[in-house]
């Protein structure tokens, strides 16, 4: 990714997003949403999860593992320290977004 830590905290937002909405919508907009049992939608679940698991990875530390092996350790647990701080403070802002549309 990039050595800029608010770009990599909001390119996983935006991923997350994008695959939130696409499970949210897509089935509606698809006219899929029946109550029969079908062995795709577990087999499409766990799928995801692997692919988001990788691109988190990809967008998380890739580019700290990468200054880590060219010697520059303390850049690179800057790097994955403030992404991984940014996101919380995006997480942190959903959440309460989340929230006060619940209690209001």
């Amino acid at each position: 990714m990039t050595k800029n830590p608010f770009i990599n905290a909001f390119s996983a937002a935006l991923y997350i997003t994008v695959v939130a909405s696409m499970m949210f919508y897509g089935p509606k907009i698809a006219g899929l949403i029946d109550d029969k049992d079908n062995v795709l939608a577990p087999i499409t679940v766990l799928s995801l999860l692997v692919l988001s698991a990788a691109v988190m990875g990809y967008l998380f530390f890739l580019q700290p593992i990468q200054l880590y092996l060219d010697g520059e350790k303390k850049l690179a647990v800057n790097l994955f320290t403030k992404t991984l701080v940014i996101f919380l403070g995006i997480t942190i802002l959903l959440l309460l977004a989340l929230f006060s549309r619940v209690l209001s």
